[in-house]
């Protein structure tokens, strides 16, 4: 399941690819299989070595082109251990609502992008996580949990504010916010309940099957309560420098 747009977020082969907060992999995978020369970073140790695990047995199963590459590392999104401009392209999906500094994780990734390079931001939705925080502190009152909600405009100054330049948004997962309303609504630890495991079920069917149906209900509800929001950025290249 995939936050970013690829079709609004150009991937080439051979792109220099940072996935940052990379968790499962879902992401740094596609780039993988679209030919990038994938890193997959992320401060959690075990979800790093399941990445590395995936990356080999895609490479293995030969679901990369000749030359890709993917490599897993444990790393701190605030000093990344990479030389400046060494990316064409950076993802941070779901992660910024996360991190306390979250102007100093903005400031490292536009660091290590290269000018004219992409980044893709996404950040759960104002509204849909407002509904979860009221229905449940537990949700978010956790270690490592969400300690923010970002409205769409403040994301956006944050981001302008680093240096880069946006050029297009959207609202992703319409059909997971019922899911997370419910888990919210029933504990959000509670998987027993019949109307949470239902519902499971069906988001599991659509992740699987993408039966049309579903794909044009989420896309007609992704304005509406769509999960996530989505903000896709440049790096400006610097005026040249007059000698004189």
């Amino acid at each position: 399941m995939l936050t970013v747009d690829f079709s609004r977020f150009p991937l080439a082969p051979g792109d220099r690819v940072l996935d940052l907060g990379c968790g499962a992999g879902r992401h740094a995978f596609e780039c993988y299989r679209r030919g990038a020369r994938v890193v997959a970073l992320d401060r959690n140790a075990e979800e790093i070595r399941e990445v590395a695990k995936w990356f080999a047995a895609m490479e293995e199963a030969g679901e990369a082109p000749a030359g890709a590459t993917a490599t897993a590392m444990e790393g701190d999104a605030l000093a990344l251990p990479f030389p400046d401009e060494s990316f064409d392209v950076v993802i941070i999906s779901e992660v910024m609502e996360h991190i306390h500094d979250d102007k100093g994780v903005l400031a490292e990734m536009v660091r290590v992008l290269r000018p004219g390079g992409r980044i893709a931001v996404t950040v759960p939705r104002y509204g849909p996580e407002k509904v979860c925080w009221t229905l449940s502190d537990a949700y978010h009152e956790v270690e490592g949990g969400h300690i923010r909600i970002y409205k769409a405009d403040q994301l956006l100054t944050r981001i302008r504010e680093a240096g880069l330049k946006p050029y297009g948004t959207h609202h992703a997962h319409a059909l997971h916010s019922p899911y997370w309303w419910l888990k919210c609504a029933f504990g959000v630890d509670n998987d027993k309940a019949l109307p949470v495991r239902a519902y499971h079920k069906l988001l599991v069917w659509d992740i699987m099957k993408k039966p049309l149906a579903t794909r044009v209900a989420e896309q007609a509800l992704n304005p509406l309560i769509g999960k996530s929001f989505v903000a896709y950025a440049t790096k400006p290249h610097l005026p040249p420098v007059d000698a004189a």
